[in-house]
């Protein structure tokens, strides 16, 4: 999403009117999904040539293929195998969710039926195995593919495959990721206590991968001490990333939306008297680990994203420097001493890699070391990093910083080059003798200031409103190569005197594409050894400064809306966005969902205060707003009424702690929806951020335990049990709960709503009918020793259902449902149901009675056809 220039009144009048359908009826049409190879559906950017066919995107950009050989990424004989790579398909992958249900059912699916039912599909002469367990990643979780996403679309023997796939991904089994994607998080090493930051976290690929380790890491139904606050710039993409992490459904996670270069910092000390400070509580808001997977051009992504050949120009990695720069430091001055940051990025350009992270080994000097981790994940093939680069600037390459002219001095900057210096340097020198660059910033004048956020803004932006002017750099690039006359120099490379960097560079890592049939990739990983000196913290406080204008402001578009007016949003960030999409989508994390079907499904800020009539819905906003415009504060659920009522009708045991546990978006108790439950490290990150004015914007938290539903025939307890909490809290319920055989099981599951004398096992049907109306809980009994011990034991396989007067109704998403009806089907050896068989609903013999689904208002979860049921993010908000 730009942040350019609005369309006019005349514009936007214009565009509504309509036009006439040039493809409609036009027998020159290309075909659905038609022509053009593995490519071809993309469907922007190329012509169709004669009219005859649909031609694929181009792979081919001249100023791509010199800048990178004059960059010497690969040795001279290594460049046409390199070349080649970066224009096949790049083969799909994903990983198991080793914390899930299914885990060893779905490793045993893929070893046993997959793996040799595709051998026979494999066509490309250099892969052996048309489906594999990436050697490189601990337990064999992650899988290669020899098939493009393509080819596993349009290949009618991959379809069964294809199918699998996309619906284990959808309920959290699995997630489809590029395979080099996967590796940043890797090398974090991630303990079961530890506190985890992901920085620049959308759509969400990569945070997900953090909760599976840190969920792996404890025993099942065990909440982890470890917890991950997922951030995000941009309110639409938090869309994805609130979509992805629901999969996991876990205690342990917080969903903010702030500038990662300004995420706020919570430390007691600055904001509540020495009186008030509890020593037993956290006082500073810190973190074992940060993951900086920076906003950056995606030119690593190319075989994914073949539209990036033609976007593609050196500017986009000038015009990215600086933020990733000050992103990189403000995760610097976030991590705990001791521990460590990993810095990453799709780009293969060393103004985005090597610069950066020299950048920040001059800033904090002794206080932090560039890891070498060449010990770590041995099977992995990766390249040092380079030691040695050299800066394009606008057709002319430049060695050193002497070598820019004058008037683009403050676009192109010392930290770009190895030595990091400039020629005529006035800046101050930090603690540890080397050049304090946000220093230098600070002494500038505002004249200086102004022009160097344009030639930044220009640089990403080109002329097209986020998107590069792709003529004028070709123009520029295809020029004789002659600069203005008061530079006088050429452009000639050969006559360049480049730099060398002393700094340790060796230790960073380069994924290149023909190493591993993969994307590239930039990897580096930091280490604090100590705390920032006096001078190295005038840069990072930035972070603590600047974080008003992080502050939401009036809506602009339509009310509770958290969009900010151009004018208010730093010139780092307009030029930017457009890039952090193309660049972070493009980074193996867009497999898992679609961008229109995240957006249709679940349009942003997390607010479940939503009532059919208008007026009262504005009015509770009102009463409602936090202090971050658009977004519901964040409440500790205290109501002792409500809590003792669900405690009572489920037979909750004391050992499952509620209170300071249960939290919800609505202040006032009588109209809370949803109410959610947070794990203890969560726990003390909200105290904290309550004591210091709720500096955190919080858009999502927590798991959905209970939610709020209504009975026509009424019910002892006014909330259920939400499907998501019901593999946290089912050890400890004690009423309400039901033991199936797998029969009566698979048809609660098959045709959701069941009378009770239509059960195979009378009994069961006995047994439930004489529940107390509501909500219940139905157990499967088969595979267990002991009724008593069914419950306590982590794999039991349970549904939430409503119990009404004459029948039993499954409250679990169609989704959801599906999975679980075919994972039972196959584990006890039952015949899996047609699809036109789970449609068939039971009929009550001799009436056109309805089953009674027993709820006056029917929950989404129980309506087969519901988007709500397989989206539900936590209660959301539309927004234009």
């Amino acid at each position: 999403m730009g942040g350019g220039r609005k369309r006019g009144r005349s514009q936007r009048r214009h565009f509504k009117q309509g036009r006439e359908n040039v493809w409609k009826d036009n027998p020159q049409r290309p075909p659905a999904g038609g022509g053009g190879g593995d490519q071809g559906a993309a469907g922007s950017g190329e012509g169709r040539e004669g009219n005859d066919s649909w031609q694929p995107f181009s792979t081919e950009n001249p100023a791509f293929e010199a800048y990178y050989k004059e960059q010497q990424i690969v040795p001279e004989e290594e460049w046409n195998d390199f070349m080649s790579m970066l224009r096949k398909p790049l083969p799909a992958a994903f990983r198991i969710n080793a914390s899930c249900q299914f885990y060893q059912d779905i490793c045993s699916q893929l070893e046993n039926d997959f793996r040799k039912s595709l051998e026979t599909e494999v066509s490309d002469e250099h892969e052996k195995d048309a489906i594999r367990p990436l050697p490189w990643y601990p337990g064999n979780l992650a899988w290669h593919l020899n098939f493009s996403r393509m080819q596993l679309r349009r290949n009618q023997a991959l379809e069964s495959f294809h199918e699998f796939l996309k619906q284990e991904n959808e309920v959290g089994n699995i997630t489809r990721q590029e395979a080099v994607s996967m590796v940043p998080p890797l090398f974090l090493n991630v303990q079961p206590d530890h506190h985890i930051l992901d920085m620049c976290a959308a759509p969400g690929s990569k945070t997900f991968q953090l909760l599976e380790m840190i969920h792996q890491s404890t025993k099942p139904g065990v909440l982890p001490n470890a917890m991950v606050v997922a951030n995000d710039v941009d309110v639409q993409r938090c869309n994805l990333l609130i979509h992805q992490t629901k999969r996991m459904c876990t205690a342990n996670l917080i969903v903010t939306n702030h500038e990662a270069q300004n995420f706020p910092g919570c430390s007691l000390t600055k904001f509540c008297p020495e009186t008030y400070l509890d020593e037993s509580k956290p006082q500073r808001l810190e973190f074992d680990r940060v993951l900086c997977d920076v906003p950056c051009s995606g030119d690593g992504t190319v075989r994914k994203a073949p539209d990036m050949w033609r976007k593609w120009n050196a500017g986009m990695g000038n015009g990215l420097h600086r933020l990733q720069v000050e992103i990189a430091m403000r995760g610097i001055a976030l991590l705990k001493v001791g521990g460590r940051m990993v810095y990453s990025t799709c780009s293969m350009n060393p103004v985005e890699n090597e610069a950066v992270v020299a950048e920040i080994l001059r800033r904090c000097g002794d206080s932090v070391e560039l890891l070498d981790v060449s010990n770590e994940l041995p099977e992995l093939v990766r390249r040092p990093g380079l030691s040695t680069w050299k800066v394009r600037d606008r057709g002319s390459w430049l060695g050193t910083h002497e070598d820019v002219l004058h008037y683009r001095k403050n676009a192109i900057s010392p930290s770009m080059f190895p030595s990091g210096k400039g020629s005529t340097d006035n800046r101050k020198v930090g603690g540890s003798g080397e050049l304090n660059m946000d220093v230098a910033d600070a002494d500038m004048d505002s004249g200086d200031m102004v022009e160097r956020k344009e030639e930044s803004r220009i640089a990403i932006n080109g002329s097209n409103n986020g998107e590069t002017n792709i003529e004028e750099i070709n123009q520029v690039e295809s020029e004789s190569g002659e600069v203005p006359r008061d530079s006088e120099k050429k452009s000639d490379s050969t006559s360049i005197c480049t730099e060398h960097s002393n700094l340790p560079l060796h230790r960073c890592m380069r994924i290149v594409p023909h190493d591993q049939n993969s994307g590239a990739f930039f990897i580096a990983v930091l280490q604090k050894l100590s705390v920032l000196n006096e001078n190295q913290v005038v840069e990072v406080m930035k972070g603590e400064h600047s974080i008003l204008k992080d502050r939401a402001v009036k809506p602009v578009d339509s009310p509770g809306s958290d969009k900010v007016p151009s004018e208010e949003i730093p010139v780092h960030q307009q030029g930017v966005e457009g890039s952090h999409v193309s660049g972070k989508q493009q980074n193996g994390d867009m497999d898992a969902i679609s961008k229109d079907k995240a957006s249709e499904e679940g349009s942003v800020i997390v607010n479940e205060t939503q009532n059919d009539e208008a007026a009262t819905r504005d009015k509770r906003k009102t009463q409602n707003q936090g202090r971050w415009r658009g977004v519901d504060p964040v409440i500790f659920f205290r109501d002792e009424a409500t809590i003792t009522s669900i405690v009572s009708f489920y037979g909750i045991k004391d050992s499952f702690t509620l209170e300071g546990h249960l939290v919800t978006r609505n202040p006032d108790t009588n109209h809370v929806k949803r109410i959610y439950y947070v794990s203890k490290s969560v726990q003390d990150v909200l105290e904290l951020n309550v004591k210091v004015g709720e500096r955190l914007k919080i858009t999502s938290l927590g798991l959905k335990i209970f939610e709020r539903q209504s009975s026509k025939d009424g019910s002892p307890c006014t909330f259920r049990l939400s499907s998501e909490g019901l593999p946290l809290l089912l050890p400890y319920i004690t009423k309400q709960i039901l033991y199936a055989s797998a029969l009566d099981f698979q048809h609660l599951l098959q045709y959701r709503i069941i009378k009770f004398p239509d059960f195979v096992d009378a009994k069961f049907g006995e047994e439930a009918s004489a529940l107390l109306p509501g909500c219940c809980v139905v157990v499967l009994r088969e595979g267990h020793q002991h009724i008593d011990s069914i419950a306590t034991d982590p794999s039991a396989i349970a549904i939430v259902c409503w119990k009404g007067k004459t029948n039993l109704c499954v409250m679990v998403s169609p989704l959801d449902g599906k999975e679980l009806l075919e994972r039972v089907s196959l584990r006890f050896g039952l015949k899996v149901p047609k699809a036109d068989d789970r449609k068939t609903k039971l009929k009550v013999d001799g009436s056109d009675e309805q089953l009674d689904c027993g709820a006056e208002t029917v929950d989404p979860e129980c309506k087969p056809e519901s988007k709500a049921s397989d989206m539900d993010i936590s209660d959301v908000k539309e927004v234009e």
